[in-house]
């Protein structure tokens, strides 16, 4: 399997070239809690092909939220760019985003990365998964469903990253998966198989790929950037899938201001986001699951609409707090 080392997939410069100019005087200010090493090409593409004049300010999705709520009415940001749902649900729970036009919604193959208040949009699919360590085990040795790592069988072999975003997105979607007693009781459970802290995905796949741990909880495409870099990294990706608890799929998600000065242009960036060239950029280069069924995934990643998922309410995520008090109170804090 050949990965990208460099990617500017062609299509975005074709699009560039070929599409119409359709900006206006003033620039559209983007929050984006996602990194400019994620976004930027893709952002420097759509101003192209759009005639936008974008302007970007980069930060931790949670600095970039507590901004726009310190800023106001006074907010020059126009769209914000969040890697989760969580922080988008906030917004939304506030009336602070405005909704967005079905022919933007429509792109997404999939109602459920949609905001239900049809205010925010998923712009690419990040699935949870467990790497393992393919030298030492196969994904039949994986218990049939994610709840089943509470087996003592897999006392020691555990390595998590309980202070990761991420992770505490898969724990609130437990909450309500599982409700709170059985969130609770699974984290006990875990917790009594003494899994291993790390600080984050990519040092829980440096420990899988060691040994120090066999499996671990992580978003499926921090595999795929050790992979680009050492195709025999020993490790594998299993995804749960037929409404598991293991199988959330997060987004990558933006929405409109409130605040926007100009909405309409503010949602054609995001329709620009959602274009083919810009989802395949993200499929290509950031190994993410793209949200348009016209897409593919990168090599042998599953598209979305064969992963059956868990009935979920993304805004749901909003309640991070709650999570946080939960970890502290089993100890994983």
């Amino acid at each position: 399997m050949k990965f990208p080392r460099s990617l500017l997939p062609i299509g975005l410069a074709a699009a560039a070239l070929s599409a119409t100019a359709c900006g206006g005087d003033d620039p559209v200010t983007l929050y984006s809690g996602r990194g400019e090493d994620l976004v930027q090409p893709v952002v420097d593409s759509c101003a192209a092909s759009t005639g936008l004049d974008i302007e970007v300010r980069y930060g931790d999705s949670a600095e970039m939220l507590l901004l726009i709520q310190e800023e106001g009415d006074n907010s020059p940001a126009d769209v914000y760019f969040s890697q989760g749902a969580g922080f988008l649900g906030l917004l939304s729970a506030d009336g602070g985003l405005l909704p967005l036009d079905e022919s933007v919604l429509s792109r997404v193959g999939d109602d459920n990365l949609v905001s239900p208040n049809r205010d925010w949009v998923g712009i690419t699919g990040r699935a949870r998964t467990v790497a393992y360590n393919s030298d030492r085990l196969s994904a039949d040795d994986l218990p049939a469903s994610f709840a089943d790592f509470t087996d003592p069988a897999w006392a020691g072999r555990i390595g998590w990253a309980p202070t990761n975003a991420s992770f505490q997105d898969h724990v609130t979607a437990l909450r309500t998966l599982l409700g709170e007693d059985g969130a609770r009781t699974w984290l006990e459970d875990i917790m009594a198989n003494d899994p291993i802290a790390y600080g984050g995905n990519t040092q829980v796949l440096e420990a899988v790929a060691a040994g120090e741990v066999e499996v671990g909880f992580v978003n499926h495409y921090y595999l795929y950037r050790f992979l680009a870099e050492d195709p025999d990294f020993p490790v594998a990706n299993r995804f749960y899938t037929d409404g598991d608890p293991g199988a959330l799929v997060n987004v990558a998600g933006a929405g409109v201001l409130a605040t926007a000065d100009d909405p309409d242009a503010a949602s054609t960036l995001i329709d620009c986001l959602l274009s083919d060239a810009s989802q395949r950029y993200f499929a290509e280069a950031n190994f993410e699951l793209p949200v348009v069924d016209s897409i593919e995934p990168w090599s042998d990643l599953p598209r979305l609409d064969t992963l059956t998922l868990p009935a979920f309410d993304l805004n749901r995520l909003a309640d991070l707090q709650g999570t946080v008090d939960l970890l502290i109170e089993v100890g994983a804090l």
